[in-house]
């Protein structure tokens, strides 16, 4: 039987009914920085000199370096799961699905969307409080920046290289803040509610949204904070955060050596510590700041030739990111979510990072 016209108009909208998609205005500026970012690494180096730097590599030294990084997601999830421990049982399975999809995530979209979309599909999985979970990954946060801190004022005090005043004075000052902040936490985290009272004193100064924003994040800071609660839980997380961040290193130096970059090991702390200011850049797999924060690292620190470091920078990106990258697509297509599925659970994700603060 034919169907009336009026439902076919509403089957079928006319299509001046249809709304052009617009891309956000976020999507659009990162999309923006990278270009700004890549331009500026690419204007630097001698793209042939850089294909011979590839092409003369240690592929065994590098394919050692993959390893060792790929092997850091399993590191991740063993620590992660420590935090959430206080919260409810977790499957390290599902701890390490989660967190390559979110890394893969992260990578491939702008805006970092991994950092709310693995909690929230762990939080789904594992029965557990979104607003809980979320809160994990700030305290994650945390004891990655204290981490790469505290290893770069070790390299500053080892290592014998100039590395000019201002940078030397910066690191001690971040190693210095990176211990009084984790001591800083732990004594918050046995009164939760001082927290409730700074931020509340530092709202009445901001306006309404802005307000809102920050007391909604001190309140998912506060709930992360249980895992401080509890010291054994503290400590294990904080041995996870060790290991993890050295075997990140080493990587960084196979691949250095692989080029033929050659410098101490305690030296790669150095180059981490730029690293982290480096891929801080909004960008997507944090390229463009990735790139710049390793090759100025080499070159200044190091003396390495520029086209050296640029082709090891690309290369380090690559091993990276691609490998965990794959996976997270293939653990994505075995449960059915594509990267515009993903788009989608942010903007729930994101609704649930917010449930703490009602």
């Amino acid at each position: 039987m034919p169907r009336p016209p009026e439902a076919s108009a509403r089957i079928r909208p006319m299509p001046t009914e249809r709304r052009a998609r617009r891309i956000p205005w976020h999507t659009v500026i990162v999309l923006v920085l990278t270009a700004v970012l890549l331009w500026l690494f690419f204007r630097t180096i001698d793209l042939a000199e850089a294909w011979r730097a590839v092409r003369r590599a240690n592929p065994w030294l590098i394919a050692a370096a993959t390893t060792v990084t790929v092997a850091t997601y399993g590191m991740r999830a063993l620590r992660w799961q420590t935090l959430l421990a206080p919260i409810g049982e977790t499957h390290f399975g599902v701890a390490f699905r989660t967190t390559v999809m979110g890394f893969a995530a992260s990578f491939l979209l702008p805006g970092r969307v991994g950092e709310v979309l693995r909690p929230y599909l762990l939080a789904r999985q594992e029965g557990l409080r979104a607003s809980a979970t979320f809160a994990t990954i700030v305290v994650e946060r945390v004891l990655d920046l204290a981490t790469v801190l505290l290893l770069f004022g070790m390299g500053l005090l080892v290592v014998n290289v100039d590395v000019g005043p201002a940078i030397r004075t910066a690191g001690w000052l971040s190693t210095a803040g990176a211990i009084g902040g984790v001591v800083f936490l732990m004594v918050l985290a046995g009164h939760p509610e001082r927290l409730g009272r700074m931020t509340a004193s530092l709202t009445r100064w901001l306006p309404g949204r802005a307000g809102e924003a920050l007391a909604g994040f001190a309140a998912t800071f506060a709930e992360g904070l249980k895992v401080m609660r509890s010291p054994a839980h503290l400590a294990v997380a904080l041995a996870w955060s060790l290991p993890l961040w050295l075997a990140l290193t080493f990587g960084v130096w196979l691949t250095s050596l692989a080029f033929g970059l050659t410098f101490p090991f305690v030296a790669t702390f150095l180059v981490m510590g730029v690293l982290t200011v480096g891929v801080a850049a909004p960008t997507p797999g944090g390229a463009g700041g990735f790139h710049l924060a390793y090759a100025y690292s080499v070159t200044a620190f190091f003396g390495a030739d520029a086209d050296t470091a640029g082709a090891a920078a690309i290369v380090l990106h690559a091993l990276s990111f691609v490998p965990v990258t794959l996976v997270g697509l293939v653990f994505m297509w075995q449960d059915g979510l594509t990267l515009g599925r993903v788009r989608g659970l942010r903007a729930d994700a994101g609704a649930g990072a917010g449930e703490i603060a009602t």
